[in-house]
């Protein structure tokens, strides 16, 4: 079921049926979303599209925007795209406040990560800065030398789930336990902790995408746990692969990340919507989930 907005867009809820089509949309955009993410979002949240007929006269899925609902307070406001043929008709800006409506309906805040190019588009619908990352990219290819293993880091077992949980409500800011056990069974090589006795001092998780892994979320206590954590993720990684690294973390890790052979692809700001302050506390944060989940 459907509704129509004021400037006649038929804007419909999407499904896992449409996970074809929603792929394209992002690989158009050179994002590296794969068929497994959008069937997540899907599941754990609420897509919104618009069809449009295309030069050929084929109906298609021309725009989208994907809400994550984490917890009653926030979601996070994702897949904003359009295809290249169907910009610049208002269409990302209608499905957007669609969704916008969906959660001032709810009286949820709206946080997401914005590039550049999409941070002005934001800031006119009402989103405001707060703290900002950066992507970093390592490229598919003989790996530095690996730093000597640590005992203390080891896969996640079924023990660690609580302080897991914690730790990440915490830092997050919401309880997101369903995405992070999809997480590590997307990549069990970067389903990592960091942990002693019964204290976690860091934990990573990671997922394959469409052209390359990606690595985070990452919590963790200081530098030397952080980069033990990344360096048995890279082990196991098969080709290229993303790092979002926070801006306050640059000075401790940026260093020994272009070491290992990262190279800084863009920044983000991640913005909110409806309140003032992006939530969580970044004191355990090195690097994000990505934009598409915060």
């Amino acid at each position: 079921m459907g509704s129509t907005d004021a400037a006649g867009h038929d804007i419909v809820r999407l499904t896992a049926a449409d996970v074809t089509q929603a792929l394209d949309l992002s690989t158009s955009a050179q994002w590296n979303q794969n068929a497994a993410d959008w069937l997540m979002m899907f599941s754990l949240g609420q897509g919104f599209g618009i069809h449009a007929v295309d030069e050929q006269g084929a109906r298609r899925l021309a725009a989208s925007a994907v809400l994550l609902p984490y917890g009653p307070h926030f979601a996070w406001v994702s897949m904003v795209l359009v295809l290249p043929a169907f910009q610049r008709r208002g269409l990302a800006t209608a499905v957007l406040k669609h969704a916008l409506g969906w959660l001032r309906e709810r009286g949820m805040a709206g946080v997401l990560d914005a590039t550049p190019a999409g941070r002005a588009v934001y800031a006119q619908e009402g989103f405001v800065d707060t703290w900002r990352f950066a992507r970093y990219r390592r490229e598919a290819g003989p790996p530095a030398p690996p730093a000597p293993e640590r005992s203390d880091v080891r896969a996640i077992a079924n023990a660690d789930w609580p302080n897991v949980e914690r730790l990440d409500e915490a830092t997050f800011g919401a309880d997101r336990m369903r995405v992070l056990r999809t997480l590590s069974a997307r990549w069990p090589g970067a389903a990592r902790v960091v942990a002693s006795a019964h204290q976690t001092r860091g934990v990573m998780f990671g997922r394959d995408g469409r052209e390359a892994h990606h690595i985070g979320p990452l919590l963790a206590d200081d530098a030397a746990s952080a980069e033990a954590l990344i360096d048995t993720a890279l082990r196991d990684a098969p080709g290229a692969v993303y790092l979002d690294l926070l801006d306050t973390r640059r000075p401790e890790l940026l260093s020994w990340l272009q070491a290992q052979g990262f190279v800084f692809q863009r920044p983000f700001t991640r913005m909110v919507w409806g309140t003032r302050s992006a939530p969580g506390d970044t004191s355990r944060l090195w690097a994000v989930a990505g934009p598409e989940l915060g």
